[in-house]
């Protein structure tokens, strides 16, 4: 069905008609719960908080299990959060958070997988970029520098992607 098509359909419904088909979506469907949901009650803070704290699991466990280091969970929050329009600095908070929390973990135990390390590092161009798509580079510019010197310091098997993925910007754009 196009949009056009949809349209058309849902001008041809009465008002009760209507709000009983969003009603059933909202009961049906989990995605239009969560979007109506946030949209009503749109507490960004605690949902970016609340993310933080699960994307820290996944490096530093409560429960004494071992860490897992899965970039993806902290990937489908971040796809999550842009979905339902969550202000981009919480955004882009986040992002960084996940990357220096990998950090953290990295300068406490020695990492032997390369895989982490292209992740990571992945997550940082995906960082960078987000934040010059959105103006708000200037705003976490200390932070990007914090996590290519950090990746430098730590010898991290790819720091010189990091170091050269910072140069390529002109100081201006930055």
């Amino acid at each position: 069905m196009s949009k056009r098509d949809l349209k058309k359909y849902l001008n041809e419904l009465n008002k009760e008609q209507l709000e009983e088909q969003l009603v059933e979506l909202y009961e049906k469907f989990k995605d239009v719960k969560v979007y109506y949901d946030f949209a009503f009650h749109p507490n960004e803070e605690k949902l970016v908080n609340e993310a933080k704290v699960k994307i820290a699991n996944e490096y530093f466990p409560v429960k004494g299990k071992r860490p897992k280091m899965r970039r993806s969970v902290a990937q489908k929050y971040i796809k999550h959060f842009i979905t339902l329009s969550v202000d981009v600095t919480r955004v882009a908070d986040l992002m960084l958070f996940t990357i220096e929390t990998a950090q953290r973990f990295s300068s406490k135990k020695i990492i032997k997988y390369d895989s982490f390390f292209k992740s990571i590092f992945t997550a940082y161009q995906l960082s960078v970029t987000f934040l010059i798509e959105n103006g708000i580079i200037n705003e976490f510019l200390d932070r990007v520098v914090a996590v290519r010197e950090e990746a430098i310091s730590q010898h991290w098997m790819n720091k010189e992607e990091f170091i050269a993925f910072l140069d390529r910007f002109d100081d201006n754009f930055l």
